[in-house]
This record gives C-alpha cells, structure tokens and sequence, in this order.
C-alpha cells in the first residue's frame, strides 16, 4: 500500500508544472503603431528568448499601443500626453518586473510615473536621450536606461558622399518632430564641411510629400535624404513611395539614413531598429535575470552602422557605387 501511494505521489509531482520557476512580466507602451516600432519589438522579444525568457512560457507581455493623429494641433498633442500618464498609471497597476517604452514620446512622458514606483524600465528607438529626459547621451538616470538609436549625420553623410561623389546638393524633407527637426540642422552644417549643401523643407504629418520634393528639386536638390523621422513610416509608409516614385521618374539618387522604410533608395545607412530593440532586451535581461539595476547600464548604442542597399534602384539609375561600400552592404528588405 506504501509503495503504491508513493508511486501515486510520484507521478502527481511529476506532472505538476514546475511551480519554482520564475514567471516574469513585462508591459510596453508606444505611441502609434508603425513598422520600425515593431521591428524593434521583434528585437526585443528575439533578445528575450535567447536567454530563455519565452512568452506563453515564463514571460507574459502586455503591450499598450496609443493612437495619435497624424497632424495632431497643439491641444490634440496634450491629449496624446494625457493618454501616456494614464496608460503609464494603469500599467502601474498591472505591477510588471519590467517596463519597455518604445520611442522618444512614450520615454518621456511616462518615465516619472513608472520609475517613482520602483518598476524597471528600458528604452527602444530613441534618437536623442537627453531630449527623453536622460542625464546625457551615454546614461539615463535613475530607475531605467535603454538604447538610442542617434546617429551622427557627419557620419551618414560622409557614406553618401563616398557613393555619390558627384552629388552637389542633397534635399531632406522632414516633420516638426523633435528628432528630425535637430537631424535636419546638423545635416546642413556637416554636410556643408564636406563639401555638400543641404537644402530642407518642413512639412506637416498629414502632407502629401510632393510638392515638397519639387521645390527642393527648383532649389538645385540632385540628391535626397530621408532622415530618421517617423512620418516616413506612417500611412505603410505613402511619403517614403511617394518620394521613390519621383526620384525614380527623374534618376535622382535617394539615400535614407534609416534601414527601414519603402524599396527604392540606393543605399540605408544607419542603425537597425531590430538591433536596436535586441539590445534594449539585453538590458531587460540583465536587470531581470541579473538583478543589475537600470542606472548601473549606460545606454547602448549599435556599434557598427548597418549598410543596406537595393541594387535595383542603383541599377535603374544608372550610377556605380565603390565597391568597398557594396562589399559593405546586404540587399535591402522592406521587413528589415
């Protein structure tokens, strides 16, 4: 009888789930849901199962996304605002081990609320860290950290320039986000010490890209620049086709200084929104896993900028790219 009750016991252990594993939950909160914002999810959750934190498993994700229109006015903007505190404070009921934010409005805004409770939080695809309110452009502060995706344009520009030497006069149309209003000014200084003139347009989230192409092509644009800016994304990215298409018409070179976006530019240069979320789910491990609190991680940053290249277009246009640039560069993917 003894034998038969332990063998009984035995057997209902042994198909119990291991109850001293450790569960694990993260929320995520984004402003706005666009491809880039989900590649860096996706590089998120990749870092996540690479250390064995497996969602369905021991890790249970909750992501909060919020709409915001696209060219919101001033009081439309503070609503957006309202929408990241109280999504902060209902996350802050949930009682995660963790917080991500994704982008530079979600970073800033819900930062206070999260971290004053004492939860973990790790930022994706922010482009300057000081303007998400960290210390500097290497660390955070206290309570969470995260990975930047900033990019200095003397760099990108000066791959530009090394595949389109001829190039005199590159055009960057961008919105007045905050990112992508300081890119678009330190392009123009640096590209001017390297010999090329920038000239910009400002258009509004809402605007057709068109007739902004046309009065930079009127002001001498033989080439263009897409920055780091997340209208190009929006609409499955209409402005980024929209640009292609007349560049394509007219055999003007296009350069996007992201690795995301539509088909037809001839080189991506800059970091990878998957790399970028892979490493801010390092960081999440770390403090997890580890127990590392945030402020003991600086922000991280990719390394080696990703080259990417569309042959078609190169092809199409009819120019030579160096081959020490090629040999650089994998073929591009709109998925990238």
């Amino acid at each position: 009888m003894k034998r038969t009750l332990c063998i009984l016991a035995c057997l209902f252990f042994c198909t119990q789930p291991a109850f001293s594993a450790q569960q694990y939950h993260i929320s995520v909160l984004q402003v706005s849901k666009i491809q880039v914002f989900d590649n860096a999810y996706e590089g998120f959750r990749d870092a996540l199962r690479e250390q064995g934190l497996v969602e369905g498993d021991n890790l249970t994700l909750t992501r909060h996304i919020i709409d915001a229109d696209l060219d919101a006015n001033l009081w439309e903007k503070v609503g957006v605002l309202i929408k990241i505190k109280k999504t902060a404070g209902r996350i802050v009921d949930e009682k995660p081990d963790l917080v991500l934010t994704i982008g530079t409005p979600a970073t800033k805004y819900s930062r206070d609320k999260i971290v004053k409770a004492g939860i973990p939080m790790v930022f994706s695809c922010v482009a300057n860290p000081v303007a998400a309110g960290c210390t500097s452009m290497t660390e955070a502060g206290a309570g969470f950290t995260g990975a930047t995706i900033y990019i200095d344009p003397y760099d990108v520009i000066k791959i530009a320039r090394l595949a389109l030497p001829r190039m005199r006069t590159m055009g960057i149309i961008h919105c007045d986000d905050d990112n992508a209003v300081a890119f678009a000014e330190e392009a123009k200084e640096k590209a001017a010490k390297q010999g090329l003139r920038v000239v910009t347009k400002q258009v509004g989230k809402s605007d057709k890209i068109g007739p902004a192409a046309i009065e930079l092509l009127e002001q001498g644009a033989d080439m263009f620049g897409i920055p780091p800016d997340t209208y190009y994304a929006l609409r499955d990215n209409e402005p980024s086709r929209e640009l292609l298409a007349i560049t394509r018409d007219r055999k003007i070179p296009a350069v996007a200084f992201m690795t995301s976006g539509a088909q037809g530019c001839i080189l991506y240069v800059g970091p990878s929104l998957r790399t970028n979320g892979f490493l801010s789910g390092q960081q999440a491990v770390k403090i997890l896993k580890q127990g590392v609190k945030p402020e003991q991680l600086p922000i991280a940053t990719q390394e080696n900028l990703t080259i990417l290249s569309d042959v078609d277009a190169i092809k199409h246009i009819g120019i030579e790219i160096p081959l020490e640039i090629l040999q650089l560069a994998r073929p591009f993917s709109e998925s990238s």
